[in-house]
């Protein structure tokens, strides 16, 4: 599944600009990162693509149709959130697992894509911990995993 943005802006008033020509085009199979400081709007952008929040102008492309106007269940999309999105009886490898689990990703590769991501994040050292034994802060206030 690719995804394409294309002049992407987010306003939520007149003043307030939170996103602003947003072009990029994450093609089927890679792995791509948004990154950048608290409160910038990366959780912004991902709803946007999700559907769970209207762009203010440009276009939102899946497999190189436009879903503007699709609502989000019709985007064939999983979004994880920040906060309640972890299974309190798996460990911090499994709950990253569990998307590509879902999808029914051949194990190597489930395993590959979870070390990567975990070694990126500074994780690997928690990834048998159970989310009740590892804090997870984020958000505007929030500093990562402790």
């Amino acid at each position: 599944m690719s995804i394409t943005l294309r002049n992407v802006r987010k306003d939520y008033d007149a003043q307030t600009e939170v996103l602003k020509d947003i072009s990029v085009k994450v093609e089927t199979g890679e792995f791509f990162v948004i990154v950048g400081p608290s409160g910038c709007g990366k959780s912004t952008l991902l709803r946007m693509i999700a559907g769970l929040t209207p762009i203010t102008a440009g276009e939102v492309s899946i497999d190189d149709k436009v879903v503007n106007d699709l609502p989000p269940k019709a985007r064939k999309l999983t979004m994880v959130f920040q906060n309640y999105a972890l299974f309190p009886f798996m460990n911090v490898r499994d709950n990253v697992a569990f998307g590509l689990k879902a999808r029914k990703m051949d194990q190597a590769d489930i395993k590959q894509r979870v070390d990567e991501a975990l070694k990126m994040v500074s994780l690997t050292e928690l990834a048998n911990r159970k989310p009740q034994t590892t804090r997870v802060i984020g958000g505007v206030n929030g500093s990562g995993w402790r």
